[in-house]
């Protein structure tokens, strides 16, 4: 070649021509990079230089490639791997460009075909690959997929690879599991059952469904895309041969295990299992096993809809069954723990598929349900091996007695046999774990999301009653069982925790068990308490059984806080006690206290009898009692601390729980007495973050009445922190003293103002601070301005104090409290920026000042976008508070590189919302800017419109549009500017005349080739930018017709006229709404190959 422009040339030809003589010239002419070696430097040179789309795709040649693996002897596996990755990926990239790209499934056929194993092996591999470079994740970073291809073209190929090639190679992995089924543990085998697993785990809908979901692995047949369905795959799924080889393939590749030999222990050499009497190391070679036990809980997962009929569907089921029959009835290769983890999922997979009521009628079901019974007891009994497995267990158990009320016909379910010895085995294997013991660190209480998994399921079984009201003495009687066993199980372990509180001293390690099995039996009586109202069961001896459980809590209460046992609030143990005590109460109050409690509910008569509780002011009476202890006595447990905030916080933003508070003479204290004296976590301030949460709790306690003068009492506590900061002189004022003071003063502040959701209650904040209190908070942003810790509470009190959120900063048409507000708003801001901007910056930057800048950001955004002021009046009389503040706002940003506003996501919304604020209502501001700064400001909307974060996009999107209308309206339609903000516009676009043309090219980019979710906000500034020279328009449809095919050129160019239909030059709403209408249709025409 005599020059790189030549070849692109010839590989235009090649791949463009309509003239097959020129084509065939130019094929001659580069056969040479297809078939010689030697052309290997070549092929480098053209990747790192070459523009053109089609030389690139001569360079990655796909035939050389696949003559290469075809014909060189045995290669290491590296290169084998990263031969055939760059075959697939040149493969995707090129699908739609050349029918020869789709032909791949043929030529790794061709391998298969040959005789020797090396070319099998070569051939899986390629469709193994394939598969796994067509179902690569569609999104990474920005609108990049994991391949590098824009996620919308990513998602069109994978759908063509789907209907076109997947089943295909599905059943391509079919055939060679049947052909390798003597070949065992070979490579080959595992090959073969990758790439079946790849197949059945292809993401057929495009939704990227995630693996942690019940929808995981489910092949979706529904009509959900203008595209052929795979309806195709039924009668290979449907035929009896499918299912078969995974089970087989599961069975040839572990080795047998007798029903009774798969007892599990944990011990220092690893999983063993029991045989013979004696303790063997079991250890798995290939994972083959656990790759078709994979493959089958994908089957399991196939929707009723893909089968032909019930008939069928039930074929299918009964397959499922006896085969896992037979590896429970065998034990085979479930001493592995991967694989018991796996066959648990597989079996969790019934829970999410099918009824009890098919299940049921299949044969053998009563011999099924016991082996999984007797599987359950067992896993249940090694919890110590199994506890991330059970799940999945318990949740089939859950889902199977749920369905009991909607089984017909005389067909037994054999729950009632099998139900209560779970339940019984569940608790005890919690009281083993607890007695065997755990460190600190891995304690399951401690582990919320496995705790709450867990317990989510197990009440249903205690429920079991519950759900079958037609045999309804049958029923009670296994709630009973299941009630009783728990209460029997909690008493003497109440009672030993009983007598231990009246000791001088006992074993710490002795008291740290009880608690610990208390906490357990807590946990699950809240659980059992939490789905009385997702169940609907009102059964009045329900609630009785109810009572009688909450009652052994209600006594625990009474003891935990008494005698020895008040001395250990720092003991771990005790704390995870309290913790399930709170969880207790949260469920308790739902069903039984809450809003929606039913009042004349038979549990109050029962409380009474046993404990004098007869209505719900005396048990919330109990529940307050609890929390004030709380608050009182934990000092150092965050947790305990922030769970019981928490409660509180509920029952008081409750409307009829917190009317019912403010009857309770402990609430009264409470609300009077917020001082560190009575609560000593207040003066932690390892607990300041909590105190917001207190006093939120607190404001709506002391809102909730109409009383200016109760509000004023119970301000008085922090009117004395007031009065003590203030009168410290400013030489005392930089001490550790007045610092944690005015942190812990503003996050009650903030607590307060949260709690402040009417123009009445607002008001009266306002009016106790201003202006008697604001200078203090100018005089701590000044003091402390090199302090984070103090500078962002404060700053974060104005930013929730400024927010007009629920229209609370509504003041009369008289009241200058609005500009008065801003006022002070634009003193802090003002100090904070000028001192923050003048420190050198640190290593931890983002804490030592952007935190500061993007929280000043949101105060002025929120002042701004507020609606409470005029801003007119500052201008008209010479006050510079609006100037001032904008012109510091705009300091602080410009001293933040854009890269580092875009790489922390607080500062990016702050920066981002700041500047449509700008854009919306003080565009003049903007304007008025130096054109360096301007070009600036509009170059970070661009990035902004590139982001993954459609929020974010929408802002920038309104910003741009805000900016082309204002040109649009003074510049283009109007006569020549003299307005001096228009001159200034009109200059700034004249010294960057392509501002406008590469935004509105970045805005048609991201419609026409990403999957944007906010295509109506990006077509507003797409019609403004459009309308305001043609010519722009003109040229910017002249490069997107360049870069695509020429033979696409006619039918795109006809998708840019229909764009323009019936749209005029103007921006009235109408005109706007038929842009976005035919922008609409633009997009899926232009898509469209």
């Amino acid at each position: 070649m005599e020059s790189l422009a030549q070849l692109e040339a010839l590989c235009e030809r090649l791949y463009n021509s309509q003239d097959s003589a020129e084509r065939a010239h130019a094929e001659n002419a580069l056969k040479c990079f297809s078939v010689n070696t030697d052309y290997i430097s070549q092929c480098q040179y053209i990747l790192d230089n070459a523009s053109t789309p089609y030389s690139l795709m001569l360079a990655s040649s796909r035939n050389y490639l696949i003559n290469y693996l075809a014909t060189r002897g045995p290669l290491p596996q590296f290169v084998n791997a990263s031969l055939i990755q760059l075959l697939c990926r040149v493969t995707k990239f090129g699908w739609f460009d050349d029918d020869r790209f789709r032909e791949v499934v043929k030529e790794a056929t061709d391998f298969l075909s040959q005789a020797s194993k090396e070319h099998y092996e070569i051939g899986l591999k390629i469709l193994n690959q394939l598969v796994s470079e067509m179902n690569q994740a569609s999104f990474l970073h920005f609108f990049k997929s994991n391949s590098g291809l824009p996620s919308t073209n990513h998602r069109r190929v994978a759908c063509s690879f789907r209907d076109q090639s997947l089943f295909q190679i599905f059943q391509i992995s079919l055939t060679s599991l049947s052909q390798l089924k003597n070949d065992v543990m070979s490579r080959l085998q595992e090959l073969a059952l990758s790439l079946s697993l790849k197949c059945l785990s292809f993401d057929f809908v495009g939704t990227s469904i995630d693996e942690s979901s019940e929808e995981f692995g489910t092949i979706q047949v529904l009509i959900t895309y203008s595209i052929t369905i795979p309806s195709s795959w039924r009668p290979v799924l449907e035929d009896p041969s499918t299912l078969q080889i995974f089970f087989d393939y599961y069975a040839i590749t572990t080795s047998p295990r007798s029903k009774e030999s798969y007892g599990f222990l944990v011990g220092h050499g690893g999983v063993k299992c029991m045989e013979d009497g004696g303790i063997v190391d079991f250890l798995c070679v290939l994972e083959e096993d656990f790759m078709a036990l994979e493959c089958l809980v994908r089957l399991a997962s196939v929707r009723r809809s893909l089968f032909t009929n019930d008939a069928a569907r039930s074929k299918f089921l009964a397959h499922l069954m006896t085969g896992t029959k037979e590896i429970l009835q065998t034990g085979r290769g479930l001493a592995d723990h991967d694989n018991y983890h796996e066959y648990c999922r597989l079996l969790g997979r019934f829970r999410v598929n099918y009824q009890l009521s098919e299940l049921v009628n299949v044969e053998g079901y009563s011999d099924w349900i016991q082996l999984v019974a007797e599987f359950t007891l067992k896993s249940l009994q090694s919890w110590q091996w199994a506890s991330s497995s059970v799940y999945y267990l318990l949740g089939l158990w859950s889902r199977l007695v749920t369905s009991v009320p909607y089984l017909k016909g005389e067909a037994p379910s054999l729950l009632d046999e099998f139900v209560p010895k779970i339940t019984e085995g569940f608790i005890t294997s919690r009281f083993n774990s607890v007695q065997a013991g755990f460190t600190d660190d891995e304690d399951p209480l401690d582990n919320v999301e496995l705790l709450q998994d867990q317990l989510d399921c197990f009440p249903y079984l205690c429920r079991f009653q519950g759900f079958v009201m037609i045999i309804s003495t049958l029923s009670f009687l296994q709630y009973q069982s299941s009630g009783f066993y728990i209460i029997n199980t909690m008493e003497p372990i109440l009672q030993s925790y009983t007598e231990r509180a009246r000791l001088q001293t006992a074993d710490n390690n002795e008291l740290a068990v009880i608690e610990a099995k208390l906490s357990w039996i807590v946990h699950i009586i809240a659980a059992i308490l939490k789905i009385k109202q997702s169940t609907g069961c009102s059964v009045e001896s329900q609630e009785v059984l109810d009572a009688e459980l909450s009652a052994r809590v209600l006594q625990l209460i009474n003891v935990t806080d008494s005698g020895l046992h008040s001395q250990r609030y720092g003991e771990l143990s005790k704390q995870r006690l309290d913790r399930a005590i709170l969880t207790f109460f949260q469920h308790f109050r739902k069903s039984y206290v809450g809003d929606q409690a039913v009042h004349s509910s038979k549990l109050y008569a029962r409380l009474s009898e046993l404990l004098g509780l007869s209505d719900h002011l005396l048990l919330l009476n109990v529940i307050v009692s609890k929390i004030a202890t709380n608050l009182k006595c934990y000092t150092e447990s965050e947790e305990v601390i922030n769970h019981t905030l928490s409660l509180f916080l509920e029952l008081a933003s409750g409307y009829m729980t917190g009317k019912l508070l403010l009857k309770l003479d402990a609430i009264k204290f409470i609300v009077a007495n917020h001082t560190r004296e009575h609560f000593p976590f207040l003066e932690e301030y390892r607990s300041s973050r909590s105190r917001t949460t207190f006093y939120y709790t607190i404001g709506w306690l002391i809102f909730m009445e109409d009383s200016p003068v109760k509000f004023k009492s119970s301000m008085e506590p922090l009117l004395q922190v007031f009065l003590r900061l203030e009168t410290t002189p400013d030489s005392m004022f930089r001490t550790d003293a007045v610092k944690y003071a005015l942190i812990g003063l503003m996050r009650d502040l903030r607590g307060i103002a949260m709690a402040t959701n009417s123009r009445r209650t607002y008001g009266l904040l306002f009016d106790w601070l201003y202006p008697a209190h604001m200078p203090l908070l100018l005089k701590g942003i000044s003091h402390w301005t090199d302090t984070p810790e103090v500078t962002t509470p404060l700053l974060k009190f104005m930013a929730e104090f400024v927010l007009n959120k629920a229209q609370r900063l509504t003041f009369d048409s008289s009241s200058p409290n609005g500009i008065l507000l801003f006022r002070e708003v634009s003193k802090v801001i003002v100090a904070y920026g000028t001192r923050i901007s003048s420190l050198p910056n640190v290593a931890d930057i983002y804490g030592y000042k952007y935190k500061g800048i993007w929280i000043c950001l949101t105060i002025l955004s929120r002042a701004l976008a507020g609606n409470y002021v005029n801003f007119g009046v500052f201008e008209l009389y010479g006050d510079r508070a609006l100037s001032d503040a904008l012109d510091i706002a705009l300091k602080m940003t410009l001293s933040i590189p854009l890269a580092d506003i875009l790489a922390f996501r607080k500062l990016t919304r702050a920066y981002f919302a700041f500047l449509e604020v700008l854009f919306s209502s003080h565009i003049v501001f903007i304007l008025n800017l130096d054109t360096n700064t301007f070009m600036h400001i509009v170059g970070s909307l661009e990035s902004g419109l590139k982001g993954l974060d459609t929020n974010i996009s929408s802002q920038c999107a309104s910003a741009v549009d805000n900016l082309a209308a204002y040109y649009f309206n003074n510049i283009t339609m109007g006569e020549v500017p003299t307005s001096p903000t228009a001159i200034n516009l009109a200059r700034h676009i004249a010294d960057c005349p392509n501002l406008f043309p590469e935004i509105l090219k970045t805005l048609f980019e991201i419609v026409l080739f990403e999957d944007c979710g906010n295509q109506w906000s990006l077509s507003r500034p797409m019609l403004s930018l459009t309308i305001i020279s043609e010519q722009i328009f003109s040229d910017l449809k002249a490069q997107i017709l360049a870069s695509q095919p020429v033979d696409q050129h006619q039918r795109l160019a006809l998708c840019f006229d229909k764009l323009m239909a019936d749209v005029t030059r103007s921006l009235d709403s109408k005109n706007r709404d038929k842009f976005t209408q035919n922008l609409t249709v633009f997009r899926h025409e232009f898509r469209v190959k």
